[in-house]
């Protein structure tokens, strides 16, 4: 099969990555793809939202399967154009993608059909968020209804702060605050939880957990999330069974029903709480560095569980997995998720890929004459398995400490929180 891939990211580079293990692969394109994605797909100089330029490109170059890996495609349609052009391709249509692209969707789907998250109000303005916010109690979240990179959510607790994410979001996120979510404010531990459905049925990948604070111990700003384990121990048997009966099984009979059967990705960001799990939101599409995380330990062809999804037969599918945990750091560049340099040389690659400890998979790079540059906020995705969380951290960050580039910066503590956990279940 030709495979076409969308997207530039980790998360891309890991499925390209997966997807050329299958036997069932001719060649893989990946648009508009990056440094590392290079090494094992032809890049196209396609961005990911050029949905015409994209379409044209699969039709001219006979390509069986597109996967597309970012959120704003989806919301914009690519699917539905694919389908009317007789191509096919993964992903949920508009309508379904609304799960993602607007929170308010989701939040009133949920309360529509039962499915647990917090309490909300949403407002057609900032004004009008900013007067509700003057008279209420704290702490409380703040959401720009829109996609926002997942930069686009405040926890707040006090007046200052909130109105500082409301201006956050007026000066650099206008677009997708042209509605606002505010919520309360949950507290327990996060985990990720990601099934593929067929738009009537599903199957669930082993959980993670992602880290979308910028510093240690979840300090700073919101990010696109800083790195990411699997599994992750706050979801045991009992709980992912309530994740399932309480979550992933209501949303997929819930958009059936509504008519816009989901088929995809659905990723279920949840807290853990001592009432249960709830939903802080829905992407329609693999995580990221989710993904990274989770499909190193994926032992089933990653494209034959994408072919069932895509030909409505999910239930004949059955995954297996390496029963390892994996840890995926994040390299960033300084600054980030503020302003950033780029072209920065990066160093240690090839040292790296030698160790055969891991891998690491590219987000912001491309290349640039014989060498690696950065060329994004998020520049590399270092993952490694190993037996307990305890040793893929120490396999993952032995990379890391290979890797250099100028003005680096990345999390020192991905998979502590894990750590703790497990020690608390011993004690």
């Amino acid at each position: 099969m030709n495979i076409l891939i969308v997207g530039s990211g980790g998360r891309e580079h890991a499925l390209a990555w997966k997807i050329s293990q299958s036997p069932k692969v001719k060649k893989i394109f990946c648009a508009p793809g990056n440094g590392g994605i290079a090494q094992i797909a032809e890049c196209v100089d396609i961005a990911s939202d050029d949905i015409a330029g994209l379409a044209q490109f699969a039709q001219k170059h006979s390509i069986d399967l597109t996967i597309v890996g970012p959120e704003a495609p989806l919301a914009a349609g690519i699917v539905d154009e694919f389908q009317s052009k007789g191509l096919k391709v993964f992903g949920p249509n508009r309508l379904a993608a609304q799960l993602e692209g607007s929170k308010v969707f989701a939040k009133e789907f949920m309360h529509r059909h039962g499915i647990p998250t917090a309490s909300f109000m949403s407002f057609d303005s900032i004004s009008e968020a900013r007067e509700f916010l003057q008279e209420t109690q704290f702490p409380l979240v703040i959401k720009a209804d829109g996609l926002a990179s997942g930069k686009g959510v405040f926890v707040c607790y006090t007046i200052d702060e909130a109105l500082n994410g409301l201006k956050e979001i007026e000066e650099h996120m206008a677009e997708a605050g042209k509605r606002i979510l505010v919520e309360e404010c949950l507290r327990g531990e996060e985990a990720s939880i990601l099934a593929i459905s067929d738009g009537e049925r599903y199957v669930v990948l082993e959980s993670s957990q992602d880290h979308k604070r910028i510093f240690d111990d979840d300090l700073g700003p919101n990010t696109g999330g800083m790195g990411a384990y699997s599994p992750a121990p706050v979801v045991n048997d009992l709980m992912l069974a309530k994740i399932e009966t309480q979550i992933i099984e209501p949303v997929i009979r819930g958009m059936v029903m509504d008519k816009m059967p989901f088929q995809g990705v659905l990723y279920a960001g949840l807290m853990i709480t001592d009432e249960g799990p709830m939903v802080l939101e829905f992407n329609a599409r693999f995580g990221d560095p989710e993904t990274q995380a989770v499909l190193p330990r994926l032992k089933t062809d990653l494209l034959e569980v994408i072919l069932a999804a895509c030909e409505r037969r999910i239930d004949q599918v059955d995954l297996e997995w390496d029963r390892r945990a994996c840890v995926c750091v994040v390299m960033s560049a300084g600054g980030y998720p503020g302003s950033y340099e780029k072209g920065m040389v990066i160093h240690g690659l090839e040292k790296a890929a030698a160790s055969g400890d891991g891998i690491v998979f590219h987000a912001g790079t491309k290349r640039h004459g014989g060498a690696v540059v950065t060329s994004g906020g998020r520049v590399l995705g270092v993952t490694a398995l190993g037996e307990g969380i305890e040793g893929a951290i120490a396999n993952a960050y032995k990379i890391v400490d290979m890797i250099r580039f100028d003005h680096c910066f990345f999390r020192r503590d991905i998979g502590a929180k894990a750590l703790k956990r497990i020690e608390q279940k011993t004690i």
